[in-house]
């Protein structure tokens, strides 16, 4: 007894040809690919998709495109406050304006003492610590050091600046070299570069966040007191991000190299 097969052909073919295989429950259950690779294609097998695409080979992290944009906004910014101190130009009347309707608005027992997280003998101590605790916890002293180099340029720019400029204060006219504050300037390096040095080896990342708060308090506490006008401190924050750049650079290498090395591992510890 024979079977007649069924016609295979389908609207808009002529004649007849051999029976086409048909997918049935046999090819069901095999897993596809979105992109048309096989299901178990090795990870160093896999190529670039067509005109140079990474294909499904996630992207590389590189340079965050922030810092482009950032670095010379906070270079020029800089640049254009120092000029108008040297000039006295007209950006120093709103800052004038703005220093006499803040000053002794706390009061000073208050402002003093977040001033004075800007001492160098209350600041360096917690960079100092921050820097033999991820020397230590870390695989070398290359992001210590580099936070280190960043703390002693800070009075090694601070220091010319103050001189060529010779702003007088806003309690102290009679006085010179006020900008840029070396109080918030010392603070910005010592306490973020202390969380920064710290961060990789915390489970939370607390350390930047209560960083920041310490940074602002002494720039808050200078300008209420009246030790520096406004500007003063904003220019010390701008320098003290383009000292701060390199040692998050660093710090971030860190964290990634420490994070890649346990996966090398084959057998069981």
């Amino acid at each position: 007894m024979s079977e007649t097969p069924r016609p295979q052909g389908t609207a808009g073919e002529s004649g007849t040809g051999l029976p086409q295989l048909r997918t049935g429950r046999a090819l069901a259950h095999t897993p596809h690919r979105s992109d048309g690779r096989p299901p178990h294609t090795p990870r160093g097998a896999r190529q670039p998709g067509p005109a140079g695409r990474r294909g499904t080979i996630p992207p590389v992290p590189g340079r965050p495109a922030l810092l482009f944009f950032l670095v010379p906004a906070a270079l020029v910014l800089f640049a254009l406050t120092t000029w108008q101190v040297l000039v006295s130009g007209p950006l120093l009347t709103p800052d004038e304006r703005l220093s006499r309707a803040l000053v002794h608005t706390v009061p000073d027992s208050v402002t003093e003492r977040l001033a004075d997280l800007g001492n160098i003998p209350v600041a360096l101590p917690v960079l100092a610590a921050a820097m033999a605790y991820a020397g230590r916890r870390g695989r070398g002293w290359r992001a210590p050091l580099t936070a280190g180099l960043a703390m002693a340029l800070v009075p090694a720019v601070i220091v010319p600046l103050k001189e060529w400029t010779a702003r007088p204060g806003p309690l102290e006219p009679w006085a010179a070299g006020y900008y840029p504050s070396g109080h918030t300037a010392t603070a910005m390096v010592a306490y973020l570069g202390a969380a920064l040095l710290v961060a990789p080896h915390l489970r939370r990342n607390w350390a930047v966040p209560a960083a920041v708060v310490l940074a602002t308090a002494t720039g808050a506490g200078l300008v209420l007191r009246g030790f520096h006008w406004p500007l003063d401190v904003l220019a010390s924050v701008l320098l003290s991000f383009l000292l701060l750049v390199p040692v998050a650079r660093v710090s971030r290498s860190t964290r990634r190299s420490s994070s890649r090395t346990p996966s090398r591992r084959t057998g069981p510890s």
